[in-house]
């Protein structure tokens, strides 16, 4: 019995010693997709160049369900080793707006929203509101994280809040305009992402003017009308002093009221072709895609009803590259192919790929909206739709990325693809910024839709589902018989003799 006692003692030191050492050092196994839960190289260089300390407000209900308390208890860990890294320079304090009004005031005048949860108690849905937000301060200046949202990028958020605070003087990001482009007022959600470490401003071409000589990042979106040969010259002046340029066009167009796809041409394709890259006059098709409205006769009447539209594909697969990396979803518009046509000076990395099941076809177009589809509509796999181009322009290094759709970033073509915008961010960040945020704005929870599996995929994670606990009960009690087995025969051995 001693040896019970001894060790059962032992244990019990053994854990208030390993509680007491994760209090000075807080060490964790990471084992999540993606590191979920280790700070980035990207953080720690922002925390550890703090000049002035910060103080971080989390506003948090309590009693909330287990998946919404969850968020509570990852924001807290995180605000810890934060505040471990910063060395000093960053504090908080965690407050349940739900104690009193003057609470709530306080969260409301910080910023924080009031949202509403569904709890189920006894069998029953209720509505709960719940604060889950967080105030970012320094010295008189302050940033708001008006929700928290469950899985999403905490990191990101909380990161660039710091940065966006710690930042006095923001890089001007320019985006041209003259041409057709979008103003940066149907820009909006894009240009929320990037007020955070720069400043978007609209460059418009006169005869007197170029590029404005503090703009390293030029982006251009969507243009209509024909560009003149004098603003070509001029974005070719810009790369030759080793500006960098994010295009987002149209070479086709689509309407869906007469059914009929054409090409579009402003003079810019021709531009890229000689820079290396071709954007061809085509429509890619895709099986992953978006749905229109159609009206349909039916037994009832006229109903309209949604259809797959393989011209609006979904695209999934990217490359492994900081712009696209961490990107689960982007929806584009007829968007068309991208191919690399120039020599061995430059280096091209294409980006963005349509599905296993996709195919091209060249404008003009009919389209059939009710045209039943099949796999051999859409033999090709990966069709190339946007990339990058590296290599020197008049002896200056600069960077290309060019995207086979103009309309995806534009606020309401896409709203309800968050990735959308996050694509353009990323290619924007990756060609202006170096203090690689870029990586956390697409880190949270991935989503993995068990609809969107191939079948051997699917058959695997239902059959683990099923038989891993099956199997794991029947090694346990294989573990145990042989254990009590192995006790019985010491016990019946002569040798044995009891404690």
């Amino acid at each position: 019995m001693n040896k019970i006692y001894v060790t059962t003692i032992l244990i019990v030191f053994i854990v208030v010693v390993i509680n007491l050492l994760s209090g000075e050092f807080h060490l964790r196994m990471d084992f999540t997709e993606g590191n979920q839960y280790t700070l980035s190289d990207a953080t720690e260089d922002i925390l550890e160049s703090l000049e002035e300390p910060v103080t971080i407000k989390a506003y948090f209900s309590e009693d909330l369900p287990p998946n919404v308390s969850k968020t509570r208890k990852d924001f807290q860990e995180m605000l810890v080793e934060y505040s471990s890294m910063a060395d000093g320079m960053l504090e908080y304090e965690f407050i349940n707006p739900n104690e009193s009004e003057a609470a709530q005031n306080e969260a409301a005048q910080n910023g924080i929203q009031q949202i509403l949860i569904n709890v189920r108690e006894k069998d029953q849905v209720k509505q709960q509101k719940a604060f889950l937000g967080a105030v970012v301060i320094q010295g008189s200046k302050q940033e708001a994280i008006p929700f928290i949202q469950p899985g999403a990028a905490m990191e990101y958020s909380l990161s660039t809040a710091i940065k966006k605070l710690a930042v006095s003087v923001k890089p001007p990001i320019g985006f041209l305009t003259g041409h057709g482009e979008p103003a940066l007022s149907e820009l909006s959600q894009l240009t929320t992402q990037l007020g955070v470490l720069y400043s978007p401003q609209e460059v418009t071409f006169t005869d007197t003017t170029d590029v404005p000589t503090n703009i390293t990042t030029l982006v251009v979106i969507r243009p209509m009308d024909s560009i003149p040969e004098a603003h070509l010259a001029k974005l070719d002046g810009f790369m030759q002093r080793g500006g960098s340029m994010v295009f987002a066009i149209n070479r086709v167009d689509g309407n869906l009221q007469n059914a009929y796809g054409t090409p579009v041409s402003t003079g810019l394709e021709t531009w890229l072709q000689g820079k290396g890259i071709e954007v061809a006059p085509d429509f890619v098709a895709d099986a992953k895609c978006g749905a229109v409205t159609v009206q349909q006769q039916t037994p009832f009447g006229m109903m309209q009803t949604q259809m797959a539209f393989p011209y609006l594909p979904i695209i999934g697969k990217f490359a492994d590259h900081p712009v696209t990396k961490g990107l689960e979803t982007v929806m584009l518009q007829f968007a068309s192919t991208v191919r690399y046509v120039g020599d061995t000076s430059r280096r091209f990395t294409p980006l963005i790929f349509s599905s296993e099941k996709s195919n091209s076809f060249p404008a003009p177009l009919m389209f059939d909206i009710n045209k039943q589809w099949s796999e051999n509509d859409l033999p090709l796999n990966g069709i190339v739709l946007g990339g990058v181009v590296e290599g020197n322009q008049g002896g200056k290094a600069s960077r290309l990325i060019v995207i086979g759709d103009g309309d995806f970033p534009i606020s309401g073509q896409q709203r309800a693809q968050p990735d959308n915008v996050n694509l353009l961010s990323n290619a924007i960040d990756w060609l202006a910024d170096d203090t690689g945020l870029i990586e956390l704005r697409t880190k949270g929870v991935s989503s993995r839709p068990i609809d969107e599996m191939d079948d051997s995929t699917k058959a695997i994670v239902k059959y683990a589902n099923f038989g891993l606990p099956l199997l794991l009960v029947v090694v346990y009690g294989i573990v145990r018989f042989q254990r009590n087995r192995m006790r019985r025969l010491k016990r019946m051995s002569e040798n044995y003799e009891e404690d």
